[in-house]
């Protein structure tokens, strides 16, 4: 067991060949549907799993920051969408970026607009963000005057280039079953073709992008849009577990974590493992339960099925409490390792920031690094 041997720290390990699973899985959604497919990079934020994407002909992506965006364009990745309203301070990166690769940004505000009219140097693309029921931020579906007035504003700008209207369906990770999510996800798409028939009543065309990893997951024809920017699929976890959009088996990340006490009289086990590196998110059971994890065995070529009875109860900064059943309890001591199957892997993988293959590879991803 040389793999789990050389753990001795709480440790993310990466299924490589289930991370290319699963984007072979939505590539070929995408393919089937006639759209482009650009992945959210936000998830995995590492250059070596983003290579694994053009082996499924995957040429676009999107970041959720314009510093995020300069470490992939340093590995060659030349049409970039900063899925995230543009922030105008950062407009010498802007400028630096624009120069050199197909450089997409969105706009929600005329403020933003006026500003990058008088301080931008090279030619953007610009996507305009729509609140589509999510509620998060970007104009309102509703209030095409304002989308009207805006995408205008774009065209009367000989270095802008309006490329269309783009979305977050966020409300999808609240649903309660996989038929609502559908139609959160339909209703999305009428309201984005509602906007794009009152832009193209002005003459103005535009395409819709859309991405949420619950949508893209369960929806299996992407019909009268034209791109899909899912992230979190890549890896998925318990939230989408939860919610149907993958099984446990398409998970591709679990935390190793050290075993370092345990309690009998109350059946639970303490790992080495706690909030900084899995995060504070967690599931409500059924039963009012907060859920920070499920428990599997580690093993060299990967991990097991998670124990049913079994789940991490509580977290501080460093520890995890695992709540355990009989047979998990007496199967481990001090020293063992235990596998925990994050909630949210966006989170889990940007708080650790190294992976560890099951094939013994190891490499860092990006980590809001400051542009030079």
């Amino acid at each position: 067991m040389e793999l789990t041997r050389s753990i001795s720290k709480p440790t993310l390990l990466l299924n490589m060949r289930q991370v290319q699973k699963n984007i072979a899985k939505m590539a070929a959604k995408a393919e089937a549907s006639d759209i482009h497919f650009r992945p959210h990079f936000k998830t995995h934020q590492s250059i070596a799993v983003g290579r694994r994407f053009k082996d499924y002909g995957v040429r676009k992506i999107a970041v959720s920051s314009l510093d995020m965006a300069k470490y992939f364009s340093d590995d060659g990745w030349d049409d970039i969408t900063v899925a995230i309203p543009v922030n105008i301070r950062q407009t010498e990166l802007i400028n630096h970026l624009a120069r050199r690769v197909r450089l997409n940004l969105v706009i929600e505000s005329n403020a933003s607009l006026d500003y990058l009219r008088q301080n931008m140097t090279s030619r953007l693309n610009v996507w305009i963000k729509i609140d589509a029921g999510y509620h998060r931020t970007g104009i309102h579906w509703q209030d095409t005057q304002s989308i009207i007035k805006i995408a205008k504003a774009i065209g009367s700008i000989s270095m802008l280039r309006l490329d269309g209207i783009l979305t977050h369906a966020g409300h999808t990770y609240h649903a309660n079953s996989i038929e609502e999510i559908e139609r959160i996800f339909y209703q999305t798409i009428d309201r984005l073709k509602y906007v794009q028939s009152q832009l193209k009543r002005e003459n103005i065309p535009t395409a819709i992008s859309v991405g949420d990893t619950p949508g893209c997951s369960i929806v299996d024809r992407f019909d009268n849009i034209q791109e899909i920017r899912p992230g979190n699929f890549v890896f998925y976890d318990l939230v989408q577990m939860d919610l149907g959009s993958c099984k446990e088996d398409d998970i591709a990340v679990a935390v190793a974590c050290p075993v370092i006490a345990k309690h009998e009289s109350r059946q639970q086990i303490i790992i080495y493992g706690g909030a900084v590196h899995l995060s504070k998110e967690f599931l409500k059971a059924s039963d009012g339960i907060n859920i920070y994890g499920r428990i599997c065995n580690l093993a060299d070529s990967g991990w097991s099925a998670s124990y049913r009875k079994s789940y991490l109860s509580a977290v501080s900064q460093e520890h995890g409490i695992i709540q355990s059943e009989p047979e998990l309890f007496k199967s481990v001591k001090e020293g063992d390792l235990l596998g925990v199957l994050p909630v949210h892997s966006c989170l889990t993988a940007n708080l650790l920031g190294n992976y560890l293959t099951l094939d013994g590879e190891q490499f860092t991803m990006f980590h809001y690094r400051q542009s030079t």
